[in-house]
């Protein structure tokens, strides 16, 4: 494989050379890449903004993240969190910092996820920046998105009897991260060891390309309903949910027996020696939604696909708590990913 280093090209042709491919599909992207600043025109709507930093070491390990699953996933993150104030993504920026060990075929094949997941979603690509890092891999995104006024949902709207609903399924991500994590060992006493994935590939894919749910947010909208308070599962139930509680000054009851995991997860799960709902609650990166409706949507949300009712708000004064298959109240602790710890 050829080897084109990076320097050879210069920072603006670097960028030149990596977005040349990718299309305008939003009427709101005016200008993209290529000027000081992109234009973008959004008249009636209400624009939506997030940013993620991705640093490697600490969020990823090139060990075994490929570098197009890498660009597909920091791209689509971005997008979930969007969709998790009941918006559309249209529009991202990516910066990249980008040391020596690097080539240019690399980082096309970084950009190369990135326009996959643009043209899944709909997405522009509007610009960015690029330096060099002494560090290794650095990547950041900002997302811009619309959403309808009215019809955005915060973390801090959920009311006392609310109906608590999930996308999907939960701690697949983390057992593909064990997973993974465990692999490495493997190779890192073996280099010709091969990783066993067999059965456990859907895990995998949860940790290593994601998707966010825009099929949700869409459903949502066909019956018409606006969640009054909603975010996306990306540090773990538990912390998410203590979100919303707490910026909606709510209590919460979560019943164990609802909450939606895979079977492959559960088989995982047994494999670690590791209680099945910690991962679930706690795992994160799953990108499912999580997000409240009134008590008298139930009978709509207990038939919708893809959804799972877990449970309800209660008074602030009650506290939040999980009720498990035995019908013991357990204090709800946010024991999801941080960073900073």
């Amino acid at each position: 494989m050829n080897r084109t280093e990076i320097s050879s090209l210069g920072e603006f042709g670097l960028i030149k050379h990596l977005t040349k491919d990718f299309e305008k599909k939003n009427s709101s992207t005016v200008l993209g890449v290529g000027d000081d600043a992109a234009i973008m025109d959004y008249k009636e709507k209400q624009v939506l903004v997030t940013t993620d930093l991705l640093l490697e070491g600490i969020h990823f390990d090139l060990v075994y993240v490929p570098l197009m699953h890498l660009g597909y996933k920091s791209a689509v993150v971005n997008f979930s969190d969007i969709y998790a104030m009941n918006g559309f993504p249209k529009q991202i920026t990516v910066s990249l910092g980008v040391s020596k060990r690097f080539s240019v075929e690399d980082i096309e094949e970084l950009y190369a996820g990135i326009k996959l997941a643009c043209d899944k979603y709909g997405v522009d690509l509007v610009g960015g920046d690029t330096s060099a890092s002494a560090t290794g891999l650095t990547i950041s995104i900002t997302c811009i998105g619309e959403g309808e006024k009215g019809k955005i949902s915060q973390r801090s709207g959920a009311k006392n009897t609310d109906l608590i609903c999930v996308s999907g399924d939960l701690g697949a991500a983390y057992m593909g991260l064990l997973l993974l994590e465990r692999e490495k060992k493997v190779f890192s006493g073996d280099e010709s060891a091969q990783p066993d994935f067999a059965g456990k590939e859907y895990l995998i894919e949860r940790q290593l390309k994601p998707e966010a749910r825009k099929d949700i947010v869409e459903s949502l909208a066909r019956i018409n309903v606006v969640p009054t308070s909603m975010m996306d599962i990306s540090d773990g139930l538990s912390s998410e949910l203590l979100h919303i509680c707490k910026q909606s000054k709510v209590g919460c009851r979560v019943y164990e027996d609802r909450i939606p995991i895979d079977y492959q997860t559960a088989v995982m799960a047994e494999e670690f020696n590791m209680n099945l709902t910690t991962a679930a609650l706690n795992g994160g990166e799953d990108y499912e939604l999580l997000f409240t409706v009134p008590l008298e949507m139930n009978d709509v949300f207990q038939n919708l696909p893809g959804i799972k009712v877990i449970g309800h708000i209660t008074d602030e004064s009650l506290g939040s708590c999980i009720i498990t298959r035995d019908g013991q109240e357990i204090e709800l602790k946010a024991q999801g990913w941080n960073s900073l710890k």
